[in-house]
């Protein structure tokens, strides 16, 4: 009997990766060891697919983890993989292992019960991360509750080439006002892209008396009253766009050319340090800036989620882990590289990773914090997919 016990002890399962917990690193790390991690994420730009094939180098330099890039264009794809995967009963060896993902996306993954978790607060370098004063615990209102890991804040600058577009402007009632005194120079991406839907958002929350309404889910109670303000600055905007708004750039990444050609002055993107990046990559004359807006502009967090039937969850978690972690940060930050905002507490480095920080030059277009003004807040991601739909059928065109 003796020997029985002991050969259905050899014989039992082995604790599913499910089970791992994420608080026990030397566990993640060891089970890590030899995983390939499937890191959906969007594949629009060449620095940032630089930037993670260099996190995939450093990952397995330090823990043996294989990263491999899958490139989305829209990151719902992955959430509709998943959807099926649970559907299709697959519970274990998914897909994907890494989602790049906020806002809407991560509400539905979230209520559909699709996410691996909550693993984010357990992480080592969370303890490193401004959790006090920056959005990393809420995402578009919803509350994050450890699903998903933060590696780089954003927010909303408007982008402007002063050679021949000297003055910022404080408000989105100022912006129409210029757009119809020079009519052509200024565009947006078409939505349902994220930075073209982000503007449409940055527009309601500016021309709003009291934008807090957006902090709650739009129903068909409140929608119609709500927008109706920004169909009217719509309206009186698209025909003072480029191509008098019967073409839009497809994505943000086309923003930018347009003003190196001198076709546009002005441009939007999410990224406070992505015109001092297109400048050291000439991809922008030097004479560009960016500015905000008087009441403050909209900001968000970059997170990355595991899929609750991921095989590589340990994998994952290691690679969440090093995007937190000062040497990723301050990489991305560097405006060379991605120039993207740090989600970490100056005050919680060591002095050798605080100089590190301290010793970069964010570059000529860049705004320092104080000059980035007040951070407003995402709306519920119900607005984001109610207007984008609205504005496909009101102003959409053929691509």
């Amino acid at each position: 009997m003796k020997h029985l016990a002991i050969l259905a002890a050899l014989l039992a399962p082995l604790p599913a990766l499910a089970d791992i917990d994420p608080a026990n690193w030397d566990e993640v790390t060891a089970q890590a060891q030899g995983q390939t991690v499937f890191w959906n994420a969007w594949g629009g730009s060449t620095t940032t697919n630089d930037f993670i094939a260099w996190v995939g180098s450093r990952v397995a330099e330090d823990y043996g983890v294989t990263l491999e890039h899958v490139k989305l264009t829209d990151t719902a794809d992955a959430v509709t993989r998943v959807l099926s995967e649970k559907q299709a009963g697959q519970d274990d060896g998914g897909a994907i292992d890494m989602i790049w993902i906020n806002g809407a996306n991560f509400a539905a993954m979230k209520d559909a019960d699709l996410l691996f978790g909550p693993y984010a607060e357990q992480l080592p370098n969370w303890a490193l991360v401004d959790f006090e004063n920056k959005s990393v615990q809420t995402d578009f209102t919803i509350p994050v509750e450890g699903f998903e890991s933060p590696w780089a804040m954003a927010q909303v600058v408007f982008v402007h080439d002063t050679a021949t577009m000297p003055d910022a402007l404080g408000s989105m009632d100022d912006l129409l006002e210029w757009a119809q005194a020079n009519p052509g120079r200024f565009s947006y991406p078409q939505p349902p892209d994220f930075l073209g839907t982000t503007f449409l958002k940055q527009v309601l929350i500016d021309i709003l008396p009291d934008a807090s309404v957006l902090a709650q889910p739009a129903t068909d109670d409140n929608y119609d009253a709500v927008t109706e303000p920004l169909w009217d600055y719509l309206d009186a905007l698209t025909p003072n766009l480029w191509r008098a708004g019967r073409a839009y750039p497809a994505t943000g990444t086309a923003m930018f050319p347009l003003i190196a050609d001198g076709e546009v002055d002005l441009s939007i993107s999410f990224s406070p340090g992505a015109a001092s990046t297109a400048i050291a990559n000439n991809e922008l004359p030097d004479t560009v800036r960016t500015f905000v807006l008087d009441k403050g502009t909209i900001g968000n967090a970059s997170f990355v989620a595991i899929p609750y039937n991921s095989g590589a969850k340990a994998g994952a978690m290691v690679v969440a882990n090093f995007l937190m972690s000062p040497e990723a940060q301050v990489r991305a930050q560097d405006p060379t590289i991605l120039g993207y905002g740090t989600v970490l507490a100056m005050e919680k480095l060591s002095d050798d990773d605080r100089a590190l920080f301290d010793a970069l030059d964010l570059g000529i277009a860049t705004l320092t914090p104080a000059e980035l003004g007040t951070v407003q807040a995402e709306p519920h991601p119900s607005w984001m997919t109610r207007i984008s739909d609205d504005w496909v059928t009101r102003y959409g065109v053929a691509q």
